[in-house]
């Protein structure tokens, strides 16, 4: 069995990563520290893209593209993310400034 991260610690490297990288980053919305889910806003230069916790298919932690293949607009991210939060209050939220819609953490994106 896989050791799984601490949402709240995961949250942390994420951040800390894209400010490595040059870019800001920050907690929308807090969810359970332990275990909660956690939704990737990316914001770049051709819209909004909405990456959603997801598992392939040998079982790796991966990243579904939730808004779509194309990016969306910050209204339609920003709905997206309301309707995920409805369904499950856990939820983190992190917004990275991500000028190319790339996250700034090593991801297998589906």
């Amino acid at each position: 069995m896989e050791a799984k991260v601490k949402a709240g610690i995961w949250v942390s490297m994420a951040i800390r990563l894209a400010d490595l990288a040059g870019n800001s980053a920050m907690v929308l919305r807090k969810g359970d520290p332990d275990s909660g889910g956690i939704l990737c806003l990316l914001r770049g230069r051709e819209g909004c893209v909405v990456l959603s916790q997801a598992r392939d298919a040998e079982g790796r932690p991966a990243w579904m593209r939730g808004t779509g293949k194309t990016p969306v607009t910050e209204a339609e991210a920003d709905a997206y993310v309301e309707r995920q939060v409805r369904r499950d209050p856990d939820l983190w939220v992190v917004e990275f400034d991500a000028p190319e819609l790339r996250p700034p953490f090593e991801a297998i994106i589906l």
